[in-house]
């Protein structure tokens, strides 16, 4: 999907395998870490992953495990959004270290990336309400 600015799947995934797997989720999500810088490069564009899907995984971790459906089928696409939205804005505390920009300057930056954030989070909303179902089949699949 990467023809798609900032619409993808990780999102979701991150979710997805904290509701499952709760505290052993970030296996899989530093693997997704390794293999993305692994494939991608491990250049600058890089680093912050190394928290930003930490964010994701402790933000869905605050979320009950006994939660009704009901309530999860709003939650965890809306945690999914936000999480987009808020994307660009958790990217420029690395960014700005590494640019040397000044608060000015990083504040622009947030700003002239709101376009992509409203995206991400529209693309976050629409694959967020995969989570509920997803979970719930491979809590299943678990148990056999």
């Amino acid at each position: 999907m990467e023809v798609l600015p900032n619409i993808h799947l990780v999102g979701m995934l991150t979710i997805l395998c904290t509701v499952v797997f709760r505290a052993r989720a970030l296996i899989p999500i530093y693997v997704f870490v390794f293999l993305d810088g692994l494939f991608g490069g491990f250049s600058t564009w890089w680093l912050p992953y190394l928290y930003i899907w930490t964010i994701l995984w402790a933000l869905t971790m605050l979320v009950p495990k006994k939660i009704p459906k009901k309530i999860a089928a709003f939650v965890y696409p809306a945690l999914c959004a936000f999480h987009g939205l808020i994307f660009g804005a958790l990217y420029a505390p690395a960014w700005a270290i590494l640019n040397h920009f000044d608060l000015k300057q990083t504040l622009a930056w947030i700003i002239a990336g709101l376009p992509f954030d409203f995206l991400h989070l529209a693309g976050n909303l629409a694959v967020g309400i995969l989570v509920l179902p997803l979970s719930e089949l491979m809590k299943r699949l678990l148990k056999n």
